[in-house]
């Protein structure tokens, strides 16, 4: 189930992309434990990984569409393979991958051929990029961007204005730039460019964290942009910005399943090996159900991403599907990723401050990425506009299958317009609830799912409530885990998961539910019709010893099953 370096060998991808892959374990499985811990405490920049990124070519030929490079494509199912290799071996190395993803993001969307073409060279060179979107006053509300763009009469213009939180932004030989014209009002101002980290009107203020990685404050003073710099203009602008994040941030997701994995090995590694009054520590109780919690919680955020891609790679202008199943990888797999690294910190304890484990830098690293983009109620919020659709209104659809084929995904840069969401629909959730329904918790858990649905046909939030954010978020999280039940449920019929993992992890499920609907029970704006249903939705997981025995063994098979090399 777990991405595991010493036995790891994806037969289902073509023979260059196995190559990378493979080259890239090898370079930090050479480079060696120690070297990894000390260079993320002396946070030294990753310059040899930059180095073995434009030797290999490793970037250029997974980031670069088929119709801009020579044997390269963008194909989720590799990304996201890659993303989650770089997850395991450190936050940082993963950081600098993905703000270059971000950062191509605006190019690659652009019918400017002489910046893809510059974007493609740059690439084959071995830069990285950067994404300036974010502003130190603004954050991330780009309605609200104070980077001003001056027409110069010649047909380009002159940007002055400073950008916070970029990563990449020391180095990036393209940087994408969001700003608005001073001389145009509203939405029509928009305008994205392509800026050079080594220009004299660049100026680099400083890294803004404390971190081995490099994320920048910088300034644009008169900085030039000239025709062939203009990625987008006008709302085309404002949706190049919003269509990114689409396509980049599903990394998240994969960066906290490799950081998680990781710490998976070295704890029940270490619980297990250590003895506590004449015991292995795995001997107690409550760390076995720590530790199986962790790892069915591990196993069900890789179903749900691993069933995501598909969605990503087979969505086109009628199947956008995909747009709720991207916030829920943000949001939900992401703070999975927290609880599976309390879980595990709670069994070995005192051993996850020590300066030579992993462990302590994935404590700290894997609570970043919730908060990377736009927080956790921010996703939760998007989450809720799909959901009247999603629940009460599904559509016909064809079957999406496995996608592990070597094709391009090109229409995620031809996403259109960022809107009507509120009006896409999705083929029905019950159908494979009810093909698992001989599951006992799955059945369990149907009951809550069908719960929620009673409670919005029944005692709907009122005008108050639906402007009551606090309540919604509550409703949000109820909603989300029947969604995130769903794409688990459709891996594991297409792997070969097995009903007793299926079964654990869905017993977390009935729990998790209860506790968000005691939450909703608890808030001040909740009516009592509302919360005398969240105390009926309070339901216990159906327990069977036998079937958590069978999944503890999965548990044990790990202990030593990988150390990286000192």
């Amino acid at each position: 189930m777990l991405f595991n370096p010493h036995t790891y060998d994806p037969a289902h991808f073509d023979p260059e992309t196995r190559r990378l892959l493979r080259a890239t374990i090898d370079f930090f499985e050479e480079r060696g434990k120690k070297a990894l811990l000390d260079t993320y405490i002396d946070r030294a920049w990753y310059a040899d990984f930059l180095e073995f990124s434009a030797e290999t070519g490793l970037f250029a030929t997974f980031l670069t569409p088929a119709t801009d490079g020579d044997d390269t494509r963008w194909d989720t199912a590799r990304n996201v393979a890659l993303s989650e290799i770089l997850g395991f071996y450190g936050l940082n190395y993963w950081y600098t991958w993905q703000v270059t993803v971000l950062g191509l993001g605006p190019v690659w969307q652009s019918a400017n051929a002489d910046a893809r073409k510059r974007a493609a060279e740059l690439l084959d060179e071995g830069h990285v990029m950067a994404f300036g979107l974010s502003e130190r006053s603004h954050g991330a509300d780009i309605y609200a961007t104070d980077m001003i763009l001056t027409p110069d009469g010649d047909g380009g213009f002159r940007a002055s204005g400073s950008k916070y939180y970029i990563g990449n932004g020391n180095v990036a030989g393209l940087v994408s730039v969001f700003g608005r014209r001073a001389d145009v009002e509203g939405p029509e101002g928009y305008v994205f460019f392509a800026a050079d980290s080594r220009h004299p009107n660049y100026h680099l203020v400083k890294n803004v964290v404390n971190s081995q990685m490099f994320v920048s404050e910088f300034r644009l003073e008169d900085y030039p942009v000239r025709p062939q710099d203009v990625l987008h203009t006008g709302k085309a602008a404002f949706d190049a910005a919003l269509n990114t994040v689409n396509v980049g941030k599903f990394n998240l997701c994969t960066a906290a399943i490799g950081i998680s994995e990781h710490a998976m090995y070295e704890a029940v590694t270490h619980a297990h090996q250590r003895i506590l009054y004449g015991k292995p520590v795995t001997a107690f109780p409550h760390v076995r159900r720590e530790l199986t919690d962790a790892y069915a919680r591990l196993v069900a955020m890789k179903l749900f991403a691993d069933r995501s891609v598909d969605y990503f790679r087979s969505a086109g202008p009628d199947d956008r599907r995909y747009l709720l199943f991207n916030p829920m990888t943000k949001m939900k797999v992401t703070t999975e990723g927290e609880k599976v690294i309390d879980l595990l910190w709670d069994v070995i304890a005192a051993k996850g401050f020590e300066a030579d484990t992993y462990f302590d830098k994935a404590a700290k690293d894997i609570r970043g990425l919730p908060k990377l983009e736009g927080t956790v109620h921010v996703n939760l919020a998007l989450i809720l506009k799909f959901m009247p659709n999603y629940l009460f209104n599904p559509a016909s659809f064809a079957p999406v299958p496995t996608r592990l084929d070597a094709a391009d995904d090109e229409f995620l840069f031809r996403q259109g317009p960022a809107r009507g969401l509120g009006q896409i629909r999705f083929h029905d959730w019950r159908q494979v609830y009810d093909a698992h329904a001989e599951i006992p918790n799955v059945a369990r858990f149907r009951q809550q799912a069908d719960g929620l649905c009673d409670l919005l046909r029944e005692h709907a939030p009122d005008a108050d409530q639906q402007g009551d954010l606090d309540f919604l978020l509550a409703v949000g999280q109820l909603f989300a885990l029947v969604v995130y039940g769903q794409l688990i449920l459709e891996q594991a019929g297409l792997t070969e998961a097995g009903t007793d993992i299926i079964d654990e992890i869905f017993g977390i499920l009935v729990r998790d539910f209860s506790g968000y609907a005691t939450e909703l029970h608890g808030k001040s704006a909740t009516t009592e019709e509302q919360a005398a249903w969240a105390l009926s939705q309070v339901l216990r997981p159906v327990t069977d010893p036998a079937r958590t025995e069978r999944v503890w063994d999965q548990v044990v098979a790990l202990v030593g099953a990988y150390e990286m090399k000192p």
